[in-house]
């Protein structure tokens, strides 16, 4: 949690001897963002292997 903390990715809250942590969700829309691109180009490329995939004849011997 140290690291996620230092990160930016949690908050701490303390209330006593507990410590209350939350997600800041800010930082990974950013990485999101950078990695869209990359999961569109690979989303399309999985796609058309499936298609050529399920156009080949299967090799079962039937």
């Amino acid at each position: 949690l140290k690291v996620l903390r230092e990160a930016g990715l949690v908050s701490e809250e303390r209330a006593g001897r507990q410590r209350i942590y939350r997600l800041e969700a800010a930082p990974l829309a950013e990485v999101q963002d950078w990695l869209h691109p990359y999961e569109r180009f690979w989303r399309g490329r999985l796609k058309g292997l499936a298609e050529l995939l399920d156009h080949m004849p299967d090799d079962d011997g039937s």
